[in-house]
């Protein structure tokens, strides 16, 4: 039986699509909808967000609002540091996927001698780093900062001296560098990168297990696999975006991509995961119920986040 607390980011100062700090909230009215109680027995803390950041010029074209996703990355990190040190699970609602880079330094931070596994259930890499990145968001760059990785080689811009010593703060945050190495991170339903992304990929052999291998070898051969090549580490993160999920049920999302996962998949690979005993922290991000219909994209998500805490609870 594990103890949970769930940590709750309203921030959507990474992303290019405005709604996403909406998220937590809509996930927790699909909770009322559903007559749930999870929200009501599980302590709760609430990250302080920077959020005013969006009505304020933008200083760093290639690292927007760079200054405010450092602050984020501080608070959730010593969250989540502090919600390990005391013997919790960590389960984590977040508005855009950029502050994932706090969660994996606070994992770290927690226990920096232990290696840690990255399985980020997600369409894109998330691997842009300011020198590469096409748009600036970032909510585009959390593997990258958590890697230590600039992509020199690959670099389409070149940076100002404010912007550069801001992105080296965020990658030394918890002062770890690097927290993961490559072979310690697992794609699953990866299927839309930048060439940039592709070379890091390609350069350090990254293991990527796509949409048709779930469907064609079944949730369960999938998670085993994934947990084999991972066997090296001590702890394994789970990130899940939404928008790993198709874009057909995934409207509820700032970058929805077709050919994704089916509810079903998505549910039964959580929930497979959160049986091992080395899942350390999990995390349910990119809920945007601005684009949606009906709530449907949260209700999802706390379909999946319900049946993880049950099967927590258990084992």
């Amino acid at each position: 039986m594990r103890n949970i607390k769930i940590i709750e980011v309203r921030s959507e100062i990474g992303a290019g699509t405005r709604g996403a700090s909406l998220g937590v909230d809509a996930i927790k009215i699909a909770a009322l909808d559903f007559m749930s109680s999870l929200f009501v027995n599980i302590p709760t803390e609430v990250i302080p967000d920077e959020n005013r950041l969006l009505y304020e010029p933008v200083e760093s074209p290639y690292a927007k609002r760079i200054k405010g996703v450092y602050n984020m990355y501080d608070r959730i990190s010593h969250s989540v540091q502090d919600t390990i040190k005391s013997g919790l699970f960590p389960i984590i609602l977040a508005g855009d996927h950029s502050t994932a880079g706090g969660t994996i330094a606070g994992i770290k931070m927690a226990n920096p001698k232990r290696k840690l596994g990255i399985i980020w259930i997600d369409a894109h890499a998330d691997m842009h780093t300011p020198y590469t990145t096409p748009s600036g968001n970032m909510h585009g760059m959390p593997l990258s900062t958590a890697l230590g990785e600039d992509n020199i080689e690959n670099k389409a811009h070149k940076l100002d001296n404010n912007t550069i010593e801001w992105w080296n703060k965020l990658k030394n945050i918890g002062k770890i560098q690097p927290k993961i190495l490559p072979e310690d991170i697992v794609f699953i339903a990866l299927r839309d990168y930048e060439k940039e992304e592709e070379a890091l990929l390609k350069k350090h052999n990254i293991k990527i297990i796509p949409v048709q291998e779930v469907r064609k070898k079944g949730v369960e051969n999938v998670v085993r696999q994934t947990m084999l090549h991972l066997s090296k580490c001590d702890d394994i993160y789970v990130s899940f975006d939404v928008d790993s999920m198709d874009s057909s049920i995934s409207r509820g999302t700032g970058t929805p991509v077709s050919n994704g996962l089916k509810e079903r998949e998505a549910e039964d690979l959580v929930a497979s995961f959160m049986q091992n005993h080395k899942i350390c922290c999990f995390e349910i991000t990119e809920v945007n119920p601005t684009l949606d219909k009906e709530n449907l994209m949260a209700e999802i998500a706390f379909n999946i986040l319900q049946r993880s805490v049950n099967l927590l609870l258990v084992n």
